[in-house]
């Protein structure tokens, strides 16, 4: 084999770790000083003219929230006062696929919703599955290109996706979902959403709460088999478009159950588990979910360019009482959904009306392409000033999170379970349906090198014995 050349950035300067990001202490949060993380980030940001770089194919519709559970000890958020009816935004998609791919073929779907609250929007920008394939945003770019184009073929390639799979254990519990009847969706009516990422409640009096957010289907799951989807892609490209538009126009809407999980933040400290790590659930059992409220959709955009493809979603959108956490890729998140906006459409991209809050926006942005409002007229535009000019409001601060730890790379996978949930998830499937998951990973495993798929049924085996022996010996490796 001859000798790998030295991985370097942009500027030529070697790269002396490119599976983690630099962290104060192993849970983070992550360092600014991780230049190189950045510049992979922004980078990648920038390789797909219009189209978002994932999530490129999607559909939304307007709707409400209204809120009929009190969790006021935990969050002094007004969206979550009881009987509270908030506006919202939600955009469905695919991920995986281009602005052309099918609906309905296999892929996990986006879950992203922007509620216009009296404090400013809010945004949940998560997915149809509570976890999600890493657990380090150093390793997001890798992740995605091995799921799009070969640069050579410009072919999808199982090689690519099962090679960088079969080197990142921390993948194999959405990968068991995604292949699993869950990766097929019947519409997207009959899906969840979920935040994926751990976030922050604060109350009141300054108290922090960790919390998932879950949004369960009121339509039941439905999902389509393999025969089903080759048979609807055939015929019609767009079907969850359409279903959902239909839906809606006739008066059929939708609706789904917010609940939320929390975790205290001592409880956080002697969890099994990362409680930060997006490859993990919260086991029901210990943190049982708490009904919030419904969302219901319930009106269709006017223009679909204007309203949906213009729509722009990112985590760093929150309000008083809602925070973050150290989840490392939620933090990058942050950062790199906004950055990709401003390039996708424009420095001035929350002002458009999909985008623009509800409430009064004050502050000392001003100029940048396609500044379409009075771009603050003559106001001051510097702050602190001498002419009445928007001020801060101490009390929205947060309180402190605190940290602890050397700053360096610490390696996320080591000494990192990232089997036992996987298996949990499989062990709980009726049968029929794990045959099916081993039929579809088996088959989408079809022609790739038997160094990675043996590689890969290691993951399977450590997971369940039955899980990997029945991929095994359906690709004759028993």
């Amino acid at each position: 084999m001859s000798k790998c050349p030295i991985m370097t950035a942009t500027n030529g300067s070697p790269i002396p770790d490119n599976q983690n990001s630099m962290t104060a202490g192993p849970r983070g949060p992550l360092l600014a000083q991780d230049w190189q993380l950045f510049e992979k980030h922004a980078s990648f940001n920038r390789e797909r003219i219009p189209e978002r770089v994932v999530h490129a194919k999607g559909s939304g519709a307007y709707g409400k929230l209204t809120i009929t559970g009190d969790i006021s000890k935990y969050t002094k958020a007004k969206v979550f006062e009881v009987g509270k009816e908030t506006e919202c935004f939600l955009r469905f998609s695919t991920v995986a696929g281009e602005k052309g791919a099918a609906d309905a073929e296999r892929d996990v779907r986006g879950f992203a919703v922007k509620f216009y609250t009296e404090e400013g929007n809010w945004d949940i920008v998560g997915n149809n599955t509570p976890v999600f394939f890493i657990r380090d945003p150093y390793k997001f770019m890798d992740f995605i290109h091995s799921q799009k184009r070969d640069p050579r073929t410009n072919l999808r390639s199982g090689t690519a996706q099962w090679d960088f799979w079969s080197q990142s254990p921390e993948a194999l519990h959405q990968i068991t979902i995604l292949m699993s009847d869950r990766g097929q969706p019947a519409t997207y009516r009959h899906l969840n959403g979920y935040g994926s990422h751990t976030y922050s409640l604060i109350n009141d009096d300054g108290e922090r709460y960790w919390v998932k957010f879950h949004f369960k289907t009121e339509q039941g799951h439905k999902t389509n088999t393999g025969e089903q989807v080759a048979e609807i892609i055939g015929n019609d490209r767009e079907s969850h478009q359409e279903d959902l538009f239909n839906a809606i126009e006739n008066g059929d809407f939708p609706k789904w159950k917010l609940k939320v999980q929390i975790m205290s933040e001592d409880e956080a400290e002697k969890t099994s588990y990362n409680p930060f790590d997006l490859t993990k659930v919260w086991p029901h059992s210990e943190f049982p979910l708490i009904e919030v409220g419904t969302l219901e959709l319930n009106r269709n955009p006017e223009n679909y360019f204007a309203e949906v493809e213009q729509a722009a979603f990112t985590p760093a959108n929150i309000v008083p009482g809602i925070g973050h956490s150290p989840d490392k890729v939620l933090q990058m998140r942050i950062l790199s959904y906004g950055d990709a906006q401003r390039y996708r459409i424009g420095a001035n991209h929350q002002h458009l009306p999909v985008n623009a809050a509800r409430c009064p926006v004050h502050n000392y942005q001003r100029d940048g392409a396609m500044r379409f409002d009075g771009n603050g007229g003559g106001s001051v535009n510097y702050e602190p000033n001498s002419f009445e000019g928007p001020i801060e409001d101490a009390s929205a601060k947060e309180p402190a999170v605190q940290i602890s730890g050397d700053a360096d790379r610490y390696d996320h996978r080591d000494g990192n379970d990232d089997f036992t949930q996987a298996g949990d998830l499989f062990r709980i499937m009726p049968k029929d349906e794990q045959n099916r998951l081993m039929d579809t990973i088996a088959g989408a495993m079809a022609g790739v090198p038997s160094s990675i798929t043996d590689r890969q049924i290691e993951y399977f085996m450590k997971a369940d014995v039955e899980y990997g022996v029945g991929i095994a010996n359906r690709l004759d490796k028993s």
